[in-house]
């Protein structure tokens, strides 16, 4: 039963459904999302390699944490791009605006993790 602001009571049950509906959000863009899936292929590859090459817990900490945030970010970009097709698919000024900062906040963060990997790694090896 929600409370008087329409909050579900807080407890088990509800970190159970909001874990639930985090699940559901992750499978969604794995069955839809070539993006997504090729970035979670990259990150199932690289985040080993990012553990056993970072020293120290921060090195390790920045070396997957940066693929994290691209994950994060490509899951904020794909639900951008639902509501704007929700709307129709007919093109809107707006709506490419919108669609094209999403993806250029998920290039962003793919620079973070080159500039991450490249300031931890390239030291060692040079």
């Amino acid at each position: 039963m929600a409370d008087e602001f329409g909050h579900l009571p807080r407890g088990p049950a509800r970190i159970f459904k909001a874990a639930k509906w985090s699940m559901q959000g992750l499978r969604a863009a794995w069955l839809h999302e070539s993006s997504f899936r090729l970035e979670v292929y990259l990150f199932v590859v690289l985040a080993p390699l990012g553990w056993w090459a970072g020293q120290t817990g921060v090195e390790r900490a920045l070396l997957v944490g940066s693929m994290l945030l691209v994950l994060s970010v490509e899951l904020l970009n794909s639900a951008v791009e639902a509501v704007i097709e929700r709307y129709g698919p007919e093109y809107h000024e707006l709506a490419g605006r919108a669609k094209d900062m999403g993806s250029a906040a998920v290039f962003v963060l793919m620079m973070n993790v080159l500039l991450t990997w490249g300031a931890i790694l390239l030291p060692r090896v040079l």
